[in-house]
């Protein structure tokens, strides 16, 4: 049986034993980041150890959501399978408000395109991808 004219579907991010507690939050509708205890710091993408201090105290940390596009780039021609139908698409850098350079690599959504600009305050959203996983995304927040 063909497949053609069915639409693609997006990849899913697959959980493991040191990001299940970030998928676990974001399927609540909560964006948590790992923070050591130790030093005070935010780490992402979340790591075993802390990459400044080396200590394993890390625990997730639920943030408010803010942040600011670092940098983006607009994607026109994706070859990645599922994602045709959301062109053009904005991903960005996003840094969070908690901590510089506390990024993570996110979609731009509910704005167009050529309206993102770097420093744009943004809050987080999330997109339900299956009933188990929600992925963090970002849009325009008008409050600073």
């Amino acid at each position: 049986m063909s497949s053609e004219g069915a639409p693609a579907i997006k990849p899913v991010p697959v959980p493991d034993e040191v990001t299940a507690p970030f998928w676990e939050a974001a399927n609540r509708g909560v964006l948590a980041i790992q923070h050591c205890e130790a030093c005070d710091y935010y780490v992402h993408p979340p790591e075993a150890l802390c990459p400044r201090c080396q200590t394993p105290d890390l625990e997730f940390r639920e943030v408010s959501g803010k942040a600011r596009v670092y940098t983006h780039t607009v994607v026109r021609d994706n070859v990645t399978a599922g994602f045709a139908e959301d062109e053009p698409y904005v991903i960005g850098i996003i840094e969070l408000i908690e901590q510089e350079r506390l990024v993570l690599v996110a979609n731009v959504v509910n704005v167009g395109p050529e309206d993102v600009r770097i420093g744009m305050p943004l809050r987080v959203t999330f997109e339900r991808l299956t009933e188990d996983i929600a992925l963090p995304q970002f849009e325009p927040d008008g409050e600073d």
